[in-house]
This record gives C-alpha cells, structure tokens and sequence, in this order.
C-alpha cells in the first residue's frame, strides 16, 4: 500500500503538459449506483463506493493508462504544492476501460480506496497524471467533495469506509429495514463497554461499524419528535434513531428504515 504524505512543501512541476483544474463543483447522486462526481465540459472523475471512473479528455489518455496499468493520483494543498499521493498500479488496483471509454480503478484493498476518499476530501485538487512521468490526464478542483464523499459514504453502507482491524459479531436486536432506492437492513446496539470513544455498533447489511452516542445532536436548536440518539459512525456515517408513539424508525443517508423484527 503506497501512501505518501508530504511532510515538506513541494512544488509539482508538470514537466510534459500543464492544465488547470476544473472549477466545477462536486455533487453526489444515488443513482444508477451511489456515487460522487466532479464533471467538466470535457472530463469526468466519478468515486464510487470501491471504485474510481475517471473520462479523460481523448481516449488515447484511456488506452494509456490501461496500456501502462498505472495512474499517479496527486493531492494538492492548492495549485502547486502536492500534499500526498497514491500509485494505483498492478499490485494495488485493476485497471480497465469500461463502458467504452471510461477508465475505471478498483482497488483491492479498502484501507487504500480509503485513504484516497480522505485525502480527496481534504485537499484543494486532486492531479491525475501518468505514474511515472510529471505528464497530467487531467486536474479537478476538489470543492464541494468534502459533502458528496461523506454522502456516498453512507450510501455505500462501509465499503467506502475506513476498515478496522477489530471484528465485531453483529449484534442481535432491533433491525431496520427500508430504504426506498436503497434497500438496507441496519441494526445498533450501545456497547456495555466502549472501545475507547466508539461507544455503540452500527451493522448495515452484515457489515459492522464502530459509532459513537450523541444525545445532543441538535445542538441548540430542538431535537425532532420522537428523537432518541444519533450514531455516528467511525466511516463518517451518521443514524438518527427515533421512536415516537410505538413507531420506531431509523434516518440513514437519505433514507428512512422502519423497524422490522
């Protein structure tokens, strides 16, 4: 897993080709899978919830990054100075064009896509460029991706989330189920004893999330009718649980989960 993050500023010199980053701003969409995207007049980069699709502006760009089986993706501060970087190469990701055109990264291991999704939501633009030369395919302004990547996030029910090394049974107690476009079942239990801040596990189709209790989500203002606790999950993820009038239910992503068992 090559993760760089540099200590010292650097200036990134784009030796071959120059480019400026597209302005336009990040949003996210739940269909015809979740994702997040930036897109401009003539390139696309698309995250999703294991996976990046990326339209260049030619498809000779495609066919050479498929060709070389590398893409350097470069996170940058601001215009210049290169925060960290990923090699996506052979040994970490398969490359391949898709639907055509695009050229999609899956990465093998989710510790990986995760430190991609974390940087691209902390930095100022994001270069993609040819592994081993300072040649760009593209550079996109990273406003507005902060919010998609944290919706897609929960979209994606853990799988575009930090893993962590600890396992959790899924607990056995109240289920969610629902979702609307986005089928889900969803459990919690709050832990007797907490691991460190995680308080609470938050199962989502089988898959288990550390989360931490807030009672006082809201803040000053009055919590909804019916609110009992938010859950907010080590990925990101947030679960607003109500119950109110013998209905129980559950707020996640977008969606709402009615208690099922």
């Amino acid at each position: 897993m090559k993760h760089y993050i540099m200590i010292a500023v650097g200036t990134l010199a784009l030796t071959l080709t120059t480019a400026n980053a597209a302005s336009a701003e990040w949003a996210y969409s739940s269909t015809p899978t979740p994702n997040a995207f930036v897109q401009t007049s003539n390139s696309t980069l698309e995250l999703q919830c294991d996976r990046i699709r990326f339209v260049p502006a030619g498809y000779e760009d495609s066919q050479d990054i498929v060709a070389k089986q590398g893409i350097s993706i470069r996170f940058m501060e601001n215009g210049t100075t290169e925060a960290g970087s990923f090699q996506a190469g052979r040994e970490n990701a398969d490359l391949q064009i898709v639907d055509n055109y695009p050229v999609e990264v899956a990465f093998k291991n989710a510790e990986d896509y995760s430190f991609v999704l974390e940087q691209l939501a902390a930095n100022a633009s994001v270069n993609l460029s040819m592994f081993d030369q300072d040649v760009t395919y593209g550079i996109f302004d990273l406003k507005g991706s902060g919010s998609a990547i944290k919706k897609l996030r929960a979209a994606c029910g853990g799988s575009a989330s930090t893993s962590t090394s600890t396992q959790y049974e899924a607990p056995e107690g109240v289920v969610y189920c629902g979702g609307g476009g986005i089928k889900r079942q969803i459990e919690y239990v709050i832990l007797d004893t907490p691991d460190g801040e995680w308080d609470a596990l938050l199962p989502v189709n089988g898959e288990v999330t550390r989360a931490m209790t807030a009672y006082s989500f809201f803040g000053n203002t009055e919590a909804p009718q019916g609110f009992v606790v938010a859950l907010l999950g080590e990925d990101r993820s947030e679960a607003l649980v109500f119950s109110d009038g013998g209905d129980d239910w559950l707020e996640y992503g977008d969606y709402r989960y009615d208690k099922c068992n």
